[in-house]
């Protein structure tokens, strides 16, 4: 598959600005109970031991904490559903992205500020402040502008390559779900 131009992708940068503000929905869950692997699952659980149980979060090394274990503010990631449809170009290839939610909603700065909470199901999670952005493995699978483009000043203030975020309230959550901000 071809992977798409910096102009194709700014293309469809309004459907992606056009996202509900409060009140989206949970696209897609994908579990990621090995690297490499991805289970899309139509219902799972949240909890702060794990992030998404049975994914592979809390075996993940991390430079960003002081003992090189996973960072407790980058547990779940998140990504817009309509950015990553245009990039992924087929519903099958958006489990390839990596992240575990893949919502119908604004992730701008402007729209959920670091440590807005966010009810999905019965849970509850937090935005984070740690960065997310695209790394050698999404340039595999989606090209070089599609990096370029989720990387680039524009696409790190509307978080087009998405957001971290944390379990605050375990719960059980699933694909339709709404999400609401607190």
């Amino acid at each position: 598959m071809e992977h798409l131009t910096t102009e194709q992708l700014e293309a469809g940068l309004g459907h992606v600005r056009a996202s509900p503000a409060d009140n989206g929905t949970l696209e897609l869950i994908v579990q990621r109970p090995e690297v490499e692997a991805r289970v899309v699952l139509d219902e799972a659980e949240l909890n702060q031991a794990e992030g998404l149980a049975g994914d592979n979060w809390n075996q993940r090394a991390s430079k960003r904490t002081e003992d090189g274990g996973p960072h407790p503010d980058m547990q779940l990631n998140l990504m817009n559903s309509r950015i990553l449809s245009l990039i992924a170009q087929s519903p099958e290839r958006m489990a390839l992205s990596g992240d575990q939610l893949v919502v119908d909603l604004d992730l701008s700065d402007a729209n959920l500020a670091p440590w807005t909470k966010l009810a999905i199901g019965s849970a509850v999670i937090e935005i984070t402040d740690q960065p997310h952005r695209g790394c050698a493995k999404f340039t595999k699978r989606f090209g070089l502008d599609a990096h370029r483009f989720v990387n680039s000043e524009l696409g790190e203030e509307l978080h087009l390559r998405g957001v971290n975020a944390r379990v605050i309230t375990p719960g059980t959550i699933r694909r339709g779900d709404t999400i609401t901000k607190l």
